[in-house]
């Protein structure tokens, strides 16, 4: 017969110290827009699981995918280092 005995890393993973950085609150949101793009892009995608794409559905679709690589052009654009003739 095994003992049974609580994991101490799950009791303590929600103790005051293990809250996130302002460092990586910052990076979070820098990268919201990101985020709620992959979610636009999501959403139009399962709205289209369980049935045939409608042209509505497919302009949705590639509207969403425009917004979310936009999105991460503008962020790719942000942490690249300044480089360049004049930089």
């Amino acid at each position: 017969m095994s003992p049974i005995v609580t994991v101490q890393e799950a009791v303590t993973s929600f103790a005051d110290w293990n809250e996130p950085t302002d460092a990586e609150l910052d990076a979070i949101e820098q990268e919201m827009p990101v985020i709620e793009a992959d979610i636009d892009l999501l959403d139009a995608y399962i709205t289209t699981l369980d049935r045939t794409p409608t042209e509505l559905d497919e302009r949705r679709i590639r509207r969403a995918r425009r917004k979310a690589l936009a999105a991460r052009v503008e962020l790719a654009n942000l942490s690249a280092p300044a480089s360049g003739v004049g930089a």
